[in-house]
């Protein structure tokens, strides 16, 4: 199993330029991805390779597959593996792409810079003890989570391509082996910043940041101050991220620093999963026992994860230590604020509120404690909230609710425009259809189980429309039966 050495058809449309070569070499290691046995390409994201510039009937046969898994290289790769460091659960290790190889950046016919990457694509000398591969299941689990994100308008990698490799990986038990192919503006990570500043070489760290501000925030290039600039600018992207996520009922489930990238995409679909009934405290990772990474917490992390980043700039935002300190320490501080912000905005989009009011943030809190108290379906209940009439569930008879509704439909009564405008916005920002957890593991149990995709497919194609209404027959919209297990994700390495 070699790489084939014939240049992939001109045809296929990939055109890349691989800035991240012009990097000190310690960032990086070029090595091609390790060659598979029997490729098969599985899921291929048609409308993505599109917009990337590719064609996508040229790469949807056996070509296309060769070239996701690694086996033949298209013209102008330059494969290599990202070094990086991170606080996985609080704690710093020296990390870097132990199954991933960036194949290459390719540039789109708008002229964005998207990066290519193989996950589960053979070890690496980051690999340490693992075998640098990935298992179908949490392959397939990224490709209809990031989509899904993707179609909530919610800043995301995406999945271009699952190819399985006709190999076993071995877990606790033999595993049919995969490799995604996923999307994005960079792989830059706050862990790529913490790896620069252990290594203890200043022209390095500057020579990534340089890097980062030309590559996603080229404005700041002319501040006074450039780097606190690209610290305050990256909070933004993050505050505005996880509010998102939050709005959405989503639980990332392992926020390491090596899974935050400065560019403001959502990175990395381990233990990830979207809430049922409403409670902050709600955990699914099965190595999360301290609640760590729980919905509600993870404004707070992004926040410690940001402080991480800032300590790496310290010694390019001012010569003076305490004073570099003193005004890092005040960006971070305001993190709370940025976040609630954003998150109070798309609270109010979700009910409607098209004015600001002192006391919403007090309706929207109000609202959230009944629904907890009463294990309210978060997703369905703020989309009944939109059809516009009182909705019929038990949860909206109960006293509580009822006082809130009334104080509600009294705030929407003070706005000047019509009731229509706000339910418009009700239904454009509130979702009829998520990745419910069952649904999810009832695809990737027919896929992995019976080589079975259409039930993936059709999944897809309703969260690709997640604000239009799914016929009630279909039962997309519901959360899981009483009488399923409590859910749990792995981390799937």
């Amino acid at each position: 199993m070699t790489h084939s050495s014939r240049p992939n058809l001109p045809e296929a449309g990939w055109k890349f330029d691989n800035s991240y070569l012009r990097l000190p070499e310690s960032f990086y290691v070029r090595m091609n991805p390790v060659p598979v046995r029997m490729p098969t390409l599985v899921v291929f994201n048609a409308p993505l390779a599109q917009s990337l510039g590719l064609n996508p009937e040229v790469l949807q046969g056996d070509d296309g597959a060769a070239v996701f898994a690694g086996n033949r290289l298209p013209e102008g790769a330059e494969p290599l593996a990202q070094a990086y460091a991170g606080h996985q659960f609080g704690h710093f290790t020296i990390l870097g792409d132990g199954r991933a190889i960036l194949l290459g950046e390719q540039m789109t016919p708008e002229g964005e810079r998207i990066d290519i990457q193989f996950k589960g694509s053979g070890r690496t000398p980051f690999s340490r003890n693992g075998d640098g591969r990935a298992a179908l299941g949490p392959m397939l689990r990224e490709y209809i989570i990031s989509e899904a994100l993707y179609a909530l308008g919610i800043p995301t990698t995406r999945s271009l391509a699952v190819v399985t490799t006709g190999e076993q990986v071995r877990r606790e038990t033999p595993l049919q082996g995969a490799i995604l192919t996923r999307t994005a503006a960079s792989h830059i990570r706050v862990g790529t910043f913490e790896y620069a500043a252990a290594r203890g070489k200043p022209d390095e760290i500057r020579a990534l940041a340089d890097y980062t501000i030309q590559r996603h925030f080229p404005d700041l290039g002319s501040s006074d101050n450039p780097y606190l600039a690209l610290l305050d600018a990256v909070m933004a992207r993050q505050a505005s991220l996880v509010s998102r996520w939050l709005l959405v009922g989503f639980i990332h489930g392992v926020m390491n620093t090596d899974n935050m990238a400065l560019c403001g995409e959502t990175i990395d679909y381990g233990p990830c999963a979207f809430m049922d009934a409403y409670d902050p405290s709600t955990v699914f990772s099965s190595i999360d026992h301290n609640g760590r990474y729980a919905y509600g917490r993870q404004a707070q992390i992004a926040q410690w994860n940001l402080a991480r980043f800032a300590e790496t700039l310290l010694p390019l935002i001012h010569e003076n230590m305490q004073e570099a300190i003193a005004m890092a320490t005040e960006a971070v501080t305001g993190f709370a604020d940025s976040f609630r912000q954003y998150w109070l905005a798309g609270m109010r989009t979700k009910l409607g509120l098209l004015n600001q009011e002192a006391d919403d943030g007090a309706l929207v809190d109000d609202l959230l404690d009944c629904m907890q108290r009463h294990g309210a379906d978060y997703t369905n209940t703020f989309r009944d909230l939109a059809s516009g009439s009182a909705p019929e569930a038990s949860v909206f008879q109960t006293p509580d609710f009822m006082q809130w509704y009334e104080r509600w439909q009294a705030r929407l009564e003070r706005q000047p425009e019509e009731r229509e405008v706000s339910r418009r916005l009700m239904k454009a920002s509130n979702p009829a259809v998520i990745p419910r957890n069952h649904l999810v593991e009832e695809a990737l149990d027919a896929a992995v189980e019976r080589a079975d995709y259409s039930v993936m497919q059709k999944l897809l194609g309703f969260l690709s429309q997640p604000f239009n209404d799914p016929p009630d027959v279909e039962g997309y919209h519901l959360p899981a039966p009483p009488s399923a297990q409590p859910y749990r994700t792995y981390c799937g390495t």
